[in-house]
């Protein structure tokens, strides 16, 4: 893979950076797809420094444009497609946006890597296509259960990819991450929510439910994972879970952040986190057999690791204003 140029879509979000970032780190020539604005904005590739960016071709589209992403996918050999829309709650508000971004850009890149005859078409699924376990751990043959508009785009966008493997032999692996946190992640997920609130200075923690339990894994971790799952010709056609095979409940993290960070403060919820009850996840534990079984993956960061340097980079002054702390990030 040293050899060959790799295309990430979702480059400027949050595990497409910390993608880039290590794949560069690792000596491929990356070209970074980016989400078109009239700001010129690359989203958090604006933050790396000159000598990382020298390093990279950016690409600016949009995922919901065939044509810009044939273009985009010319003289690659690799794609990881990251770019989705990945918000819940707003999931509720605004569904079709979900089935244009997820759905239809999916279908934009395997139609592309189909007809350009890319080597190798990662596409990123998420463990809330499994909705609340049946049983755990879950492996990649449970069942799968749309509980909100998000999951539907993304189980739609997983058929659309397996359905071109079987179709047309186009060499796609699901890659499907279960739930990653680390530096520049949104405040749409609980632990940024956290975090930002306590490093304001914020003594009454405003969250949701605490109950639901989650698999959660380094940033760092999730990209290497990926790139050792594009390294795997026995994961083609497959469905392959990026998990620790554990789980922790929203309330023990709440717990450790405020113990880490103000043991002063306090959790109050917020009615208006609550989700449907029928759409909630309330369990995700997810097996890594597969992973562990075709890859040298491995993980490298233990929960307590990857808090403390999450915690460490909110805790930048520069980082953190890019957030708005006081409000509920939907």
């Amino acid at each position: 893979m040293s050899k060959q140029k790799v295309l990430v879509t979702g480059a400027d979000g949050f595990i497409g950076s910390h993608l880039v970032e290590e794949l560069v780190h690792q000596g491929h020539s990356v070209k970074a797809f980016c989400y078109y604005n009239s700001f010129n904005s690359w989203g958090w590739l604006d933050t790396f420094p000159n000598d990382l960016l020298d390093k990279l071709e950016i690409f600016t589209g949009d995922i919901r444009d065939y044509h810009g992403v044939e273009t985009a996918m010319q003289d690659c050999d690799v794609v990881y497609h990251l770019a989705a829309l990945i918000a819940i709650p707003y999931s509720y508000y605004s569904p079709g946006s979900y089935i244009d971004t997820n759905v239809t850009g999916t279908m934009n890149v395997v139609q592309a890597a189909r007809k350009l005859n890319v080597s190798r078409v990662l596409v990123t699924s998420t463990s809330e296509v499994y909705g609340t376990a049946q049983y755990v751990p879950i492996n990649e043959d449970h069942p799968k259960q749309p509980q909100s508009p998000y999951s539907a785009s993304k189980i739609g966008a997983d058929c659309i990819a397996e359905s071109f493997y079987r179709s047309f032999n186009t060499p796609i692996t699901i890659v499907r991450p279960f739930n990653t946190f680390g530096p520049r992640q949104s405040a749409r997920a609980i632990i940024p929510t956290i975090i930002t609130q306590l490093v304001n200075g914020m003594e009454e923690i405003k969250l949701g439910d605490l109950t639901p339990t989650r698999d959660l894994l380094f940033v760092k971790d999730t990209a290497k994972a990926f790139i050792e799952i594009a390294k795997a010709d026995t994961l083609i056609g497959e469905h392959c879970n990026i998990a620790t095979n554990s789980e922790v409940s929203m309330q023990e993290i709440a717990e450790t952040l405020i113990e880490k960070i103000n043991p002063r403060a306090k959790i109050t919820q917020d009615k208006d986190r609550i989700r449907p009850e029928k759409s909630e996840v309330y369990r995700l534990f997810g097996d890594n057999s597969k992973i562990l079984k075709h890859t040298n993956w491995k993980v490298e960061h233990d929960l307590g690791s990857g808090l403390d340097k999450t915690i460490e980079w909110f805790s930048d002054s520069s980082n953190v204003r890019q957030y708005k702390a006081d409000i509920y990030n939907v």
